[in-house]
């Protein structure tokens, strides 16, 4: 089979778009367009939906999709195989997406030097609230997704990453600072809470249900988005907040901020790779995981 109608049927499919599709080819939409019709010609059958606002595959287009990752795959292979290219050499692009805890500190860290080690790879991130890049991963937009939370998806897998701390920061002097607090005292923080579909939010709220309770009787009026908000609001002194502590280091070793202990619940939390069941991973997101996992 021609696979550059695979390549460009794959892009479509992974993209939800043939505008976006070309964008990451480099080439243009009609090229794109042609491709897909010339495969879809040669197959005798519809492949995609195209009446809605996003292109969708067809029940013929997803069976075809899930063979064509593979064999795109082998003909990689098989062209570094070819070409006598170094096994360490890797190319091509890497989109992931992370919640704002891991996306604080570790996963930037981690992907520049990925990238001084694998110059030929394109590297993008984006940062969004854990239930979005879950989301995105089971589209296809994102590859993999590091997230605080792994919440049952049916199109999404879920492996274990790193660990990480949770904890409940507070303004220096604030009469929570360097001591444990009692759940209900959390009522006179006064509570910073992020979106809902946060992972940091994800976990409070699983662990508060362990004890029966839930978030709201924790008395906060104040939801202020994402990590950056909440942390600033307590920099500025306006309340106590759940946050990485990853995230809060600089800010914990400079005084800025500080901790606080909240009897009972277990803040350790795990951090998961996300990725779409069935999709094949890329050299470069095998290659990115293996690197990650001996730094970390």
């Amino acid at each position: 089979m021609d696979t550059r109608q695979l390549a460009a049927f794959c892009a479509v499919v992974e993209r939800r778009s043939f505008s976006q599709a070309a964008a990451r080819l480099g080439v243009t939409q009609p090229a794109v367009s042609l491709q897909v019709r010339g495969l879809e010609k040669r197959l005798g059958t519809q492949l995609l939906d195209r009446s809605g606002r996003r292109v969708v595959p067809t029940e013929a287009g997803l069976r075809l999709y899930r063979g064509a990752q593979r064999l795109l795959q082998l003909e990689e292979q098989l062209l570094t195989e070819v070409a006598g290219q170094d096994e360490q050499a890797v190319a091509g692009s890497l989109e992931i997406g992370a919640s704002t805890g891991p996306a604080a500190i570790v996963v930037p860290l981690l992907l520049c030097e990925f990238k001084q080690q694998n110059g030929e790879i394109k590297v993008e991130l984006s940062v969004s609230d854990t239930q979005t890049v879950v989301s995105r991963v089971a589209d296809r937009e994102l590859e993999l997704g590091i997230v605080g939370a792994a919440r049952r998806h049916r199109s999404v897998s879920f492996e274990p990453f790193f660990t990480d701390e949770v904890i409940l920061a507070c303004p220096p002097g604030h009469s929570f600072a360097g001591r444990a607090v009692k759940l209900d005292e959390l009522k006179e923080g006064p509570l910073v809470l992020m979106q809902e579909g946060a992972g940091v939010r994800l976990l409070i709220e699983d662990e508060l249900r362990r004890k029966g309770r839930r978030i709201r009787e924790l008395g906060s009026g104040l939801e202020l988005g994402l990590q950056e908000s909440v942390r600033s609001a307590v920099q500025a002194g306006f309340g106590v907040t759940f946050v990485s502590r990853r995230a809060v280091e600089p800010e914990l070793a400079a005084g800025t901020i500080a901790e606080a202990k909240v009897d009972g619940l277990d803040l350790a939390r795990q951090i998961w790779i996300a990725r779409a069941k069935g999709r094949a991973s890329s050299r470069a997101a095998e290659a990115f995981l293996s690197f990650a996992r001996e730094r970390l």
